[in-house]
């Protein structure tokens, strides 16, 4: 696996691991709302990792450089959990430095766990009901 910063050639990839991987997992959303176009909304001025293995993307983490936050880290449904996120993380904080920031809505208990096992910490919980998040900080 190797991990790089991702160009414009490889957004349509980048579009449908997000949108694949939102409607998989993120229960409290309603899938019928989310589209492709979300990936170019959501990654604005944000520097683009992804992991790849021959010529397949397996996930991506955008950051926002600016303040060292992690603003999206998603994986393909069909990798989770072989360490794709790991190397991602890894990389971002590389390339960001510590401290490193990121929130996690707080339904998403998978997400948090995987946060929380890789050492980040929980700061505050913040948001209205219903759309609450977590703000977890690696230092």
């Amino acid at each position: 696996m190797i991990i790089r910063e991702a160009s414009k050639i490889d957004y349509p990839q980048l579009r449908q691991i997000y949108l694949e991987s939102r409607r998989k997992s993120f229960h409290w959303a309603n899938a019928e709302e989310m589209n492709l176009d979300d990936f170019d909304r959501d990654t604005t001025e944000e520097y683009i990792l992804l992991a790849e293995e021959h010529s397949r993307i397996l996930g991506f983490a955008s950051l926002y450089l600016p303040e060292n936050f992690i603003h999206n880290l998603f994986v393909h449904p069909d990798f989770s959990g072989k360490g794709v996120g790991t190397q991602l993380v890894n990389h971002a904080i590389e390339k960001m430095g510590k401290p490193a920031r990121l929130k996690c809505v707080s339904e998403n208990h998978k997400a948090l766990g995987f946060y929380e096992k890789s050492g980040w910490k929980k700061v505050v919980e913040e948001g209205k009901p219903g759309e609450k998040y977590w703000v977890l900080i690696y230092e």
